[in-house]
């Protein structure tokens, strides 16, 4: 039998766009092969990002996109799972949860709505108003999207709502991977290039949807959310391990490969 609890893996910094998205895959594999039998949550702050799903890269206008992340500084990649772009920085944090899973399908809708609450709680505990669900003319629409209503700007005009969390899943026989990007501070760099990116793809949008927690409470930062999402795990799974930026030598012996430095 698992020992109870989870293990907590803090990534002490981002491998590179490309690289995070594949040691993601590299410890699914490392639970579906029993190298890993406990769940795992890695978190960590990406470099600036934008992940494309598949459906954009067959898209005319792709190369295009692509050029207009390297020209706003965000590294482009394509994703194995997920809809649309999404677009993520040092303001962010990236949540991998991984475990091992018999029937790794079962459970598959439940999961996004189930992670969605729990980030939402997170954010609400730190005053930004979260809700679930998907909201008019957001990028990388999802049914179960975290969003803040915002407050009437300065002048009063109305302002609406934020996505502040996109999600993506993937199964694997035995085990499952749930991966999201949480934007928490920094929200103008995630605007911009996502107005780029979604012309060259010609995609409609509503560019007035990307943003961050801080348009809703300016003084949140990446490091309070995180600590409060610690603590709502803990709280969920009884007990964490953790495993501290993974440089330890256990941990390669474990999943078999060069952790992150």
């Amino acid at each position: 039998m698992p020992e109870p609890g989870l293990d907590w893996v803090r990534q002490g910094a981002s491998l590179g766009s490309t690289a995070d998205l594949d040691y993601a895959i590299t410890l699914l594999r490392a639970v579906q092969s029993g190298e890993i039998t406990v769940p795992l949550v890695r978190v960590y702050r990406p470099r600036p990002t934008v992940a494309f799903g598949q459906r954009d890269v067959r898209l005319e206008g792709f190369e295009r996109a692509r050029q207009a992340c390297l020209d706003h500084g965000f590294e482009p990649v394509v994703r194995r799972a997920g809809g649309r772009a999404a677009a993520y920085h040092q303001g962010s944090l990236v949540v991998d949860h991984l475990e091992p899973d018999a029937d790794a399908m079962q459970g598959f809708r439940d999961r996004f709505a189930g992670f969605g609450e729990l980030f939402a709680q997170v954010f609400r505990e730190v005053q930004v108003p979260a809700a679930v669900g998907e909201i008019p003319g957001e990028y990388c629409a999802g049914e179960f999207s975290v969003h803040t209503p915002l407050p009437a700007s300065a002048e009063g005009t109305p302002r609406g709502p934020v996505k502040l969390v996109g999600t993506a899943q993937r199964v694997v026989k035995g085990a499952w991977l749930f991966s999201s990007s949480l934007v928490v501070e920094d929200p103008e760099p995630i605007r911009a290039v996502l107005v780029d990116v979604y012309r060259a793809l010609g995609l409609d949008w509503d560019p007035s949807t990307a943003g961050a927690a801080t348009d809703a409470v300016p003084e949140l930062t990446v490091e309070a959310y995180a600590q409060r999402l610690r603590a709502a795990y803990a709280a969920a799974h009884g007990s964490l391990r953790d495993h501290g930026s993974l440089r330890d030598r256990a941990w390669a012996d474990l999943t078999g490969t060069v952790p992150p430095q």
